[in-house]
C-alpha cells in the first residue's frame, strides 16, 4: 500500500459498530481476516 493516497485506501464496515473504517499499515498482513475498526469493538462484538 506504499505510496497510495490516503482516500484509495481499501475500506471495511466494522461488523460490531457498522461504521466504516480503512486500512492500516498494522493490517497489513491480516487485513483480510479483519472485521473490526478497534479492539474495544471486537472486545465487545457480542453485545
Amino acid at each position: 500500500m506504499h505510496g497510495v493516497k490516503k482516500q484509495n485506501l481499501p475500506q471495511k464496515v466494522c461488523a460490531a459498530c457498522g461504521k466504516p473504517f480503512i486500512w492500516r499499515k498494522k493490517w497489513e498482513k491480516v487485513w483480510t481476516e479483519v472485521k473490526y475498526c478497534s479492539e474495544r469493538c471486537r472486545r465487545n462484538k457480542n453485545h
